[in-house]
């Protein structure tokens, strides 16, 4: 039986679906659970168990926030959603990412033999997405409004703790990872993951373009963009 685990940083990357959650069984609203500083809703999406929550902003916190999914609530996937910054030639504000795989931009043990984004010790460090919910991803974009307006890029997410707005660090993650976009989150929940047998997804809408001065676009579009990448992850529910 399939218990979905839901996760996005930010408030505004989950409220719209929580709104949507009803309690198991289909009337009411999603039970809250305070636990560990985070904010859990459990319930239902569209008669499918699910578990939603805000994790904070960071590997760390994302990381932490999986592990807890499931080993306290026992979700079987995990779909993370949220913004990033587009990093794939061709991409633009409020087109969408589907994850392939995911890994860190942010490691660097070369100077021992490992290659960039590779935890020292660990054979596997690019995370692969599972090919059923990135299926289900793509079906659900092509099912809503904006899919006549954006687009959809299947891609490597890569993550670290720093947002990206410069040139030069945009051009040096290109070089070592070449996503199709970049965040804080989504290789750690991936990492998590991996270790726990956990199919995953990472749904992003880009908020900006990973540029100098960008910070206030992303502010800008912060609200569209979660809403839009929400949106997908409900469709999701109706073939899940």
């Amino acid at each position: 039986m399939k218990k979905i685990g839901i996760i996005g940083a930010m408030e505004v990357e989950i409220q719209t679906i929580a709104a949507a959650m009803t309690s198991s069984g289909g009337t009411g609203k999603a039970r809250k659970i305070e636990s560990a500083k985070l904010t859990f809703y459990e319930g239902e999406l569209n008669g499918i168990s699910a578990v939603v929550v805000k994790s904070g902003v960071g590997k760390v916190n994302a990381a932490l926030c999986a592990q807890r999914l499931m080993l306290e609530f026992g979700v079987t996937h995990i779909i993370n959603t949220g913004i990033a910054g587009a990093m794939a030639h061709g991409l633009g504000v409020f087109d969408i990412v589907v994850s392939t795989d995911a890994m860190y931009h942010d490691v660097d043990a070369s100077c021992f033999g490992y290659k960039p984004g590779q935890i020292p010790q660990m054979d596997v460090y690019q995370f692969p997405a599972d090919e059923g919910l990135i299926n289900c991803a793509e079906k659900a974009f092509e099912a809503t409004g904006f899919a006549k307006e954006y687009k959809l890029v299947k891609g490597r997410i890569a993550s670290g703790d720093q947002f990206v707005s410069n040139r030069e660090v945009k051009d040096h993650i290109r070089e070592i990872c070449n996503p199709a976009c970049v965040e804080m989150e989504g290789a750690a929940i991936a990492h998590s993951c991996w270790l726990n047998s956990v199919p995953f997804v990472v749904i992003r809408s880009m908020s900006d373009m990973a540029d100098d001065g960008e910070e206030a676009a992303s502010t800008f579009n912060e609200k569209v963009c979660a809403e839009e990448s929400a949106s997908i992850v409900l469709k999701m529910f109706e073939a899940l």
